[in-house]
This record gives C-alpha cells, sequence and structure tokens, in this order.
C-alpha cells in the first residue's frame, strides 16, 4: 500500500500518548491509519476494500473504515474545528479581574469512557500547543464522607492530555467524562484554527443558542449519552445534568440559555464594557458539583445537584433564575469574577464591591434590592454613618455596601449620569494598567492581586469618583468612614493591615478640593430603593 500522510508523520515522530505506549504499538496504529487518504481519516484510500479493513485491530479505526465505506459515518461532532480563544488570564489582565472566566470553552460534545481513543489532530502551528481535558462533572464524595467535608476539595478534578499534529492515543482512565479543547493564546487572531477527529466516538453534543432552537434542545437531552449536557451562549456556557434539565427546563433551553445570557450581560453593562467596547468573547461556566449548595471557584459558578428540588431546581427553571435568590446568587458569584482588582477590590471589599453586580442586576429584573428588605438603610445609619468609624470597621457586609449603591441610585436618578459606574470601571481598568507598567509587576489573577494596604485605595476610590461624577463627594464618603485614620488588621480571604494617616487624607481632600467642583443637588446618604 502507498505511504501516505499518516507514515509521513510517523517518520517525523509528531505524535502524542497519555502514557509511555511502545513504539510497536505507535508503529501498528499508524500502518493503520494507512487505510485513509488524509491525516484527518476523512476518506478511504484508493483500492481500500472491505476485506482490508476487516484486518484492522483497533476497533475505532476499522468502525470508521466501515462506515465511510458504507457512507453511513457521521462526523458531527467527532470531526470538528477549533479557534484559539483569548486566554483567562490574558482578559483579567486586560479587564483588571481575576482569570475567573471559563477553562472549558471549546467544547467538542464528545463522551470519552475508560479506554485507549484515537484522536486525530491538524492545523497547529509550529511551537503552539493545544490539549485535551476530561472533566469528572459526576464527581462525588468518598462514601461515608460528608460532601462539605470531602478530602478532595469541591473544585473540578479533570484529566489532561498534550495534542500534537497527527495520531494522538489518549488513555483515559479511572472514569470517563466529556472533552474539551484547550486552545488559549494570549493573541488569539494569530493562531491558526485546529481540526480534531476523535475516531467513532461517543457522541453527546452541544446545545448552541446561534445554531439550535427548543425542539434540538430537547433532541439533546433525550439522547445524551452522559449525565451532563453542554450548552452555549453568547456569554454562558452551562454543564448541567440531565435529570435536572429534563424536570425542570424541558422544551425551555432557549429561554433558560438567554437569561443566563441576560445576567452576565447586565454586568457587562454597568462595568462599561459595553460603553468601551471590551465585551469578551470568553464565557462564564456554570456547572453542576456534588459538594455545596453554591460556590464560586477559579473555574466559574457551581451548584449542588445532589438533593432533588435542592439548587437545580432553582437554577434550571428559567423562570426562578431571574428571580430572588437564584438571581442573587448567581449574580453575586459572577460578582466575584468581575471584581476590579485591586482599585474596586482591596482588602476588606471582596464581599462588598461584587454585590454592587448583584443589587443592580436583581433590581433591574424587577426584584426588590436585598438591602431595602434587609433594611440595611436604616442600620448603616445605626453604626457607620456619621459615627467616626471606618468603613471597613463595619462588620455588616451589607452595610458598608449602602454607600456605593446609594451612588447608582442618585446617578440614574436626579444626579442625571447613568454612566457613572461604567465611566468609574474604565477609568480603574486605565489605573489598573499604568500601575502594571510602573510597579512591572507580574499579573496575578489571585487575590494577591488586590494590593498592599487597603486605606490606598479606599482613597483612590473617592478621588477617582469625584473627577468621574465631576462632583465633590467629600462629605457623603466622610460620613461614611472613608476617611478613617488608623491601623486596622483584619482577614478578608486573606491577610491585611489597613494604615490610613492624616497627611494621606489631607492630600486627598486638597487635591478634590482643588477641582473645583460642584456639590450633589441632594443628600446622596438618604437615597433609598
Amino acid at each position: 500500500m502507498k505511504k501516505n500522510l499518516f507514515f509521513l508523520f510517523f517518520m517525523a515522530g509528531v505524535f502524542s500518548v497519555s502514557q509511555a505506549q511502545t513504539a510497536g504499538e505507535i508503529r501498528d496504529t499508524y500502518q493503520e491509519l494507512e487505510v485513509f487518504s488524509d491525516p484527518l481519516a476523512t476518506g478511504l484510500t484508493k483500492g481500500v476494500k472491505k476485506k482490508d479493513i476487516a484486518k484492522i485491530k483497533n476497533e475505532a479505526i476499522r468502525a470508521v473504515a466501515e462506515k465511510l465505506i458504507d457512507g453511513t459515518y457521521n462526523t458531527d461532532y467527532r470531526l470538528a474545528t477549533y479557534n484559539a480563544i483569548l486566554s483567562p488570564r490574558t482578559l483579567g489582565r486586560q479587564l483588571a479581574i481575576g482569570d475567573g472566566y471559563s477553562k472549558y470553552e471549546n467544547v467538542t460534545g464528545i463522551y470519552l469512557p475508560v479506554g485507549k481513543h484515537v484522536i486525530l489532530l491538524d492545523g497547529l502551528m509550529e511551537g503552539k500547543t493545544a490539549g485535551l481535558m476530561v472533566p469528572n462533572w459526576e464527581r462525588r464524595a468518598p462514601e461515608g464522607i460528608e460532601p462539605t467535608e470531602d478530602p478532595n476539595g469541591w473544585g473540578i478534578h479533570k484529566q489532561d492530555f498534550n495534542l500534537k499534529n497527527g495520531l494522538n492515543i489518549v488513555d483515559v482512565k479511572g472514569y470517563g467524562g466529556l472533552a474539551y479543547i484547550s486552545y488559549f493564546s494570549e493573541n488569539p487572531a494569530n493562531e491558526k484554527p485546529i481540526t480534531v477527529h476523535f475516531l467513532d466516538a461517543a457522541v453527546n453534543g452541544v446545545f448552541d443558542i446561534k445554531k439550535h432552537n427548543d425542539t434540538d434542545w430537547n433532541a439533546f437531552i433525550d439522547n445524551a449519552v452522559y449525565p451532563v449536557v453542554d450548552a452555549l451562549g453568547e456569554h454562558i456556557q452551562v454543564a448541567y445534568p440531565v435529570e435536572a434539565l429534563k424536570k425542570y427546563a424541558y422544551g425551555k433551553g432557549v429561554e433558560l440559555i438567554s437569561n443566563y445570557d441576560s445576567l452576565v450581560y447586565r454586568q457587562h453593562r454597568i462595568m462599561g464594557l459595553i460603553k468601551y467596547d471590551r465585551v469578551p468573547e470568553n464565557k462564564i461556566l456554570t456547572r453542576v458539583n456534588y459538594n455545596y449548595y453554591m460556590f464560586r471557584d477559579g473555574d466559574g459558578v457551581a451548584y449542588n445537584g445532589t438533593k432533588p428540588g435542592y439548587a437545580m431546581a432553582m437554577v434550571v427553571d428559567p423562570a426562578s433564575v431571574i428571580k430572588g435568590d437564584p438571581c442573587w446568587g448567581f449574580s453575586h458569584e459572577v460578582g466575584h469574577v468581575h471584581q476590579t482588582r485591586p482599585f474596586f477590590n482591596w482588602g476588606g471589599m471582596a464581599e462588598v464591591s461584587n454585590n454592587v453586580y448583584s443589587l443592580y442586576v436583581t433590581t433591574s429584573f424587577g426584584n426588590k434590592s436585598r438591602i431595602s428588605e434587609q433594611d440595611n438603610y436604616t442600620k448603616v445609619r445605626e453604626t457607620l454613618y456619621g459615627k467616626g468609624v471606618g468603613l471597613l470597621q463595619e462588620p455588616d457586609v451589607f452595610n458598608r455596601l449602602v454607600p456605593f449603591w446609594q451612588l447608582q441610585l442618585y446617578f440614574a436618578g436626579k444626579g442625571n449620569n447613568p454612566d457613572f459606574y461604567p465611566d468609574l470601571f474604565e477609568r480603574f481598568r486605565q489605573q489598573a494598567e499604568q500601575e502594571m507598567k510602573q510597579s512591572r509587576r507580574a499579573y496575578d489573577g489571585g487575590y494577591g492581586s488586590r494590593g498592599q494596604n487597603p486605606a490606598v485605595y479606599q482613597l483612590n476610590f473617592v478621588k477617582t469618583a469625584c473627577e468621574v461624577a465631576k462632583l465633590d463627594l467629600t462629605e457623603f464618603f466622610d460620613n461614611y468612614g472613608f476617611f478613617y485614620v488608623g491601623t486596622l488588621q483584619y482577614d478578608d480571604y486573606g491577610p491585611y493591615t489597613y494604615e490610613m494617616t492624616q497627611e494621606m487624607v489631607d492630600e486627598c481632600k486638597t487635591a478634590i478640593k482643588a477641582m473645583n467642583l460642584p456639590k450633589p443637588q441632594e443628600d446622596i446618604s438618604l437615597l433609598r430603593d
């Protein structure tokens, strides 16, 4: 048989294996691939007969060849092209946020059970890397262990495999799972698409709101070969259990994904990403977990799928996800992803600034604001406002949230400046970029990027807010303890020491005074929604 491109790949050493394989196994696999006319095995070499195919030992290769000769091979999902995606870490640096956007975006729709799989790849540029990830969406705590006490943690466990051009033999061990291509770049526009063929792999499918309707949604649910289904929106990526989707969202896929898209879109709006043309193509991942009710980690948002009618009932029902606690919870966790560091997430703000997003999103859907329901407007005047204590000495994070939301209430109303927060966030992004250049510090996507002395960034917030608002807000901030002089030590996902001197306060107030700005038209501290 004529030596084709597969043989040339082998001779050049272009192959990847998940563990040490014998040279003989690699050689034999390449020889069996010679029945195909191209490196991606989309056609048969001229003259190949059924008797030749019957001799092939590798089941996947033989099955593809048999179906190709019969004209029955379906390449949907098995053969697909993937574009490079902006690295979440690079995105975090550009937007001065963490690296919390999805790391599982190139969804294949393929299920890989335990065992060896033949995967062909073409198009990867020299010096570039691509990978395959198989997360364990079904992972649970060991038997007899409370889910919240899982010694293996709550995060995603996955198997990682390097992929190269040509033949890749992947050995999935311990558990099977859905497959995701890891193909990220600091500059995706400079990368070429890659094409991947999972030979005769099991297809689970992917619902894509840009391509599919509710009939398709039901078909994905009904025909799933794995207990979890992937779904993609414009801004959201979902990996939820088939059982929950069938119970709470059957026939409602478009509505569910659209609602999630809208939740994320509204955060983009108040962040100024829409106004300043910074909306990322990257997506937020929301997934099932079996450890805790709801949390956010470096991989996105996770909801518990253990108890019937528990978290899944709230976050899979499209009508529920934009109301009450589900709406607040998702917005709160995604708000953590979007916190601008350190300029609106200094030490002491971890559970505060993210809730500016929560309030904005929930109230925009017609929900009553949580700080109104909890009467934090009254409470904050009893414990913080005008009491001569510091903002960060207020133990209630919802009370601490009040002044930031009152600014939104004012500028969305009588202040006649609905772009106050979008403009403020953009200014913070510019400041973060400048600070990074000046200090030449490496970007840290975690909480370490929240700065050293919180007092510095608290004063910067005051000054920048006045600049953006074109108003002298000194009295408002003073009464809320933004100028508190002293030293405070506390924990906020890490130890922080707040050190404010009178000189720092005087310098800030002098700078604001020099702007010669007018006062607000009303007492912002009295505003409520």
